[in-house]
């Protein structure tokens, strides 16, 4: 079936890469996280209702310094915890979801190079995001029910190629380069390597098909290689990282763990005001005001304290995560993603309930389609399944029970 991309597709390429600002610690990218949010707040409703793509908004995030807070102190970066950058992303998230999503993927490459990457890649590729560069994504496929990876990474004697289709590109429509997960054979069997390829680079075509009812403008769409002729010094080992411990795939679970957290998150605080000023209160009630509510009352109590334990958990993970990323073995790791599971399992709980009592507290007005208040809601369900929480659930309680190992993939 051809790819149909929508009227708003892919308007241009991103603005040249500039050098941006090495925040100083934590402390300072947190500090810019928390004054983007207030920035991108101005607009976050027009986006939403007119699906704009947020260009501008990527460079002026790009600008803060934050694309380049994963990039370890011994290549010039900052390198944050890694509860720092899941809290980064949830306070971007709080303001719009899409948003908070779009870097994810960045640094989830980043980290497969720190953990892959030969010393020339990792001073080449965290040398390009300290001068700008922002790094999309082209993992997944679909039109296979066993999860097989179709996209090949061809050696010849003429050169390198990468052939295949990708889809939930998210944020590649902004990026520079695309890490780009491929198969390449070797010894008879699937060996999985990630591609850094250049956006502009021949053979690669880039589409804005993501029809998804939430998380709309994360520039999630699809992506073409035809014959791309790649550079052997792109290619960073995948598999490898992954057949040993490390903390690849707790590190990319608790950014997402941060974006469920910080839509619910915003709309907690979205739902506040609305009860104050607009809810009214229910005739069985006997109250004046929504606010008086007691069952309202109740239903506020209970969410706040579902994310507050969200946020907690998130915290404790990345105390795990930052362990198992300085000694990773298979006992580190494995506590690391059992820690993250928890607080992913907990951050959708509580990002859902949100989401959903916004609207049920604030009753038939806040369906009004100029509020867009749906789109928490929106966000956040699509967010949460990108994997089921059902097999966090699973892998926490053999983990406790029986002291059986979760298994090492970017999923959990």
């Amino acid at each position: 079936m051809p790819l149909q991309p929508h009227e708003s597709a892919f308007t241009r390429p991103p603005e040249p890469p500039r050098p941006v600002p090495v925040l100083a610690d934590d402390a300072a990218a947190l500090a810019a996280a928390r004054a983007l949010a207030a920035e991108l707040a101005e607009e976050a409703v027009t986006r939403d209702l007119d699906r704009r793509l947020p260009f501008a908004e990527i460079e002026r995030f790009t600008e803060t310094g934050l694309w380049a807070i994963t990039v370890p102190r011994a290549y010039g970066g900052p390198g944050v915890s890694a509860a720092t950058v899941a809290q980064v992303i949830a306070t971007i998230a709080a303001t719009d979801g899409s948003i908070g999503q779009i870097p994810q993927n960045h640094f989830y490459a980043l980290e497969v190079l720190r953990n892959g990457g030969t010393e020339a890649q990792k001073r080449d590729l965290y040398g390009r995001v300290l001068a700008g560069e922002r790094f999309g994504n082209a993992l997944a496929e679909i039109g296979q029910r066993d999860h097989t990876r179709r996209t090949r990474l061809v050696r010849d004697p003429s050169g390198w190629t990468v052939e295949g289709r990708k889809y939930y590109c998210t944020g590649s429509l902004f990026a520079h380069r695309i890490p780009t997960m491929v198969n390449a054979e070797e010894e008879g069997r699937a060996v999985a390597y990630l591609v850094f390829i250049p956006r502009d680079a021949p053979g690669v075509t880039l589409v804005d098909d993501w029809d998804g009812f939430g998380q709309r403008i994360t520039g999630s769409g699809s992506i073409v290689f035809d014959r791309v002729r790649v550079e052997p010094d792109w290619v960073v080992p995948f598999q490898a990282s992954m057949d040993r411990p490390t903390a690849i795939g707790p590190f990319a679970q608790i950014l997402h763990a941060g974006i469920d957290l910080g839509i619910g998150q915003g709309a907690f605080a979205a739902t506040l005001p609305f009860v104050r000023d607009r809810a009214r209160p229910w005739i069985d009630s006997g109250v004046a005001r929504a606010s008086e509510d007691p069952l309202t009352l109740h239903a506020l109590g209970d969410v706040r304290v579902r994310l507050a334990a969200a946020d907690a958990l998130l915290e404790r993970a990345g105390r795990f995560v930052d362990a198992a990323q300085g000694e990773p073995d298979a006992d580190s790791v494995a506590a690391a993603s059992v820690a993250v599971a928890e607080a992913r399992a907990s951050s959708h709980r509580a990002g859902l309930l949100a989401a959903n009592k916004l609207l049920e507290l604030g009753g038939t007005s806040a369906t009004d389609r100029a509020e867009t208040l749906d789109r928490y809601w929106r966000n956040v369900r699509t967010h949460t399944l990108h994997d089921p929480v059902r097999w966090k659930y699973h892998w926490i309680g053999a983990y406790h029970l029986d002291g059986r190992l979760p298994p090492r993939h970017g999923a959990l």
